[in-house]
């Protein structure tokens, strides 16, 4: 199970004295336990996959923020960060992989304009399950249904 590997990888960052990988890691517990106080229950691998994108989509926000301020240090600890919480999604899709998902959905759905891009979108994440990150299948899919 995910979590017993993260707390597992948590002991071993802490016995090998990386401070990264051990704030990183405690803070993503941190965010899997509100998240089950808020379900009342435990997650699943799927919804802790999902905690694991939003937190990496943070990491690369407050990057990009930070290189806006010219802050490149911050910006480099913040992208350390996110390489440490990408080991723990499952493998990404290449994007001709992505491409050959989007173009078979698009034909399931009959889409046809822009206007349906939010539907196949939708269905495409539902299919790829963390292996792809949003904004991919977003341009993708805005790629495949503009004329």
């Amino acid at each position: 199970m995910l979590l017993d590997k993260i707390q597992s990888d948590l002991k071993s960052a802490q016995l090998a004295r990386q401070e990264v990988n051990v704030s990183t890691l405690r803070l993503l517990l941190a965010e899997i336990k509100n998240a089950q106080i808020q379900k009342g229950e435990g997650l699943n691998d799927s919804e802790i996959v999902l905690i694991v994108q939003k937190e990496i989509k943070k990491r690369k926000e407050a990057a990009s923020a930070f290189r806006l301020g010219s802050r490149e240090e911050q910006a480099l600890a913040e992208e350390s960060e996110s390489q440490v919480l990408a080991g723990y999604l499952p493998a990404q899709l290449s994007n001709e992989e992505l491409t050959k998902i989007i173009e078979t959905t698009i034909n399931e759905m009959g889409a046809t304009s822009i206007s349906d891009m939010g539907k196949v979108i939708g269905s495409v994440m539902a299919k790829v399950k963390g292996q792809a990150e949003g904004g991919v299948v977003s341009s993708l899919v805005k790629e495949k249904l503009t004329p």
